[in-house]
Parts: C-alpha cells; sequence; structure tokens
C-alpha cells in the first residue's frame, strides 16, 4: 500500500523540489517509474544523453518511491550513490527509469534504479543508492 499516488506525490514536490526533472509515469508498492523527455540540454558531445541527466533521474525517481511509501518527506535526502553506465543513451530518444526499493528502515532506505532508452529492452545505466530518512514518529 502506498501513501501517496503520483499526482499528490507531483504536487508535493512542485512545492518543495521545483527544480527536478522527469515526469512520475507511476508508484506502486515499492517502486516507482518515471520518464525525461530528452533535448539538447540533456545531451553531451557525440548525441548521448550526459551523466548527469542519468543520475539526476534515477535520484529523483528513487526519492519518488520513498515518498510513496512514507508519505511528504521533504527531508529524506541522499546520503550515497552509485552509478555504473552499461551502455550508450541515445539522444532521441526519451530515458525511462524503474526504481525498486530494497530495504526501507527506520533511518535508512536503500534502493537500485534501472535506466533505459525508450523502447530499448536493454538498460543503459544502473544506480544504487542510499538514502537518510529523518526520525518518523
Amino acid at each position: 500500500m502506498t501513501l501517496m499516488t503520483a499526482a499528490t506525490i507531483e504536487d508535493f514536490l512542485d512545492e518543495v523540489f521545483p527544480q527536478r526533472i522527469g515526469t512520475i509515469e507511476a508508484v506502486d508498492h515499492m517502486r516507482a517509474t518515471m520518464s525525461l523527455a530528452i533535448d539538447d540540454d540533456h545531451l553531451r558531445p557525440g548525441a548521448s544523453v550526459s551523466g548527469p541527466t542519468l543520475m539526476g533521474l534515477a535520484d529523483v525517481c528513487l526519492y519518488v518511491a520513498i515518498l510513496a511509501q512514507i508519505g511528504p518527506e521533504p527531508m529524506a535526502v541522499t546520503s550515497d550513490l552509485h552509478c555504473r553506465f552499461l551502455r550508450r543513451p541515445r539522444g532521441d530518444r526519451d530515458i525511462i527509469a524503474t526504481a525498486r526499493i530494497l530495504k526501507l528502515g527506520r533511518r535508512l532506505a536503500v534502493g537500485e534504479v534501472q535506466l533505459f532508452s525508450a523502447g530499448d529492452e536493454e538498460p543503459v545505466a544502473l544506480v544504487t543508492a542510499t538514502y537518510a530518512l529523518p526520525d518518523r514518529d
């Protein structure tokens, strides 16, 4: 069961994190899916999506998955993030991120995010990350 829907998370993020990137496509128990329409601002030389763009989308996607489980919490913050670039992310396609929470504890949440060029079955990157969670009553 989720505490927040995609729409309520979008509204919350508009208020506390308006500079984020991506669009929430779905949230479910311990999961979230987001997309990012790629434009020239997201590209590096060679018409590939840049690493910072991929890491930024992955970070937000995991945050969305966590918010769906714990409710509106602006002070849940990334404490660790590792990105493995697996193949060239095409600059002519949207990027799709799928996050899965592996562990949701009282103080930490750990998850992984796979990123895909839209229409491809093989991921372009794999991100693992940890979020520090504030005290919850």
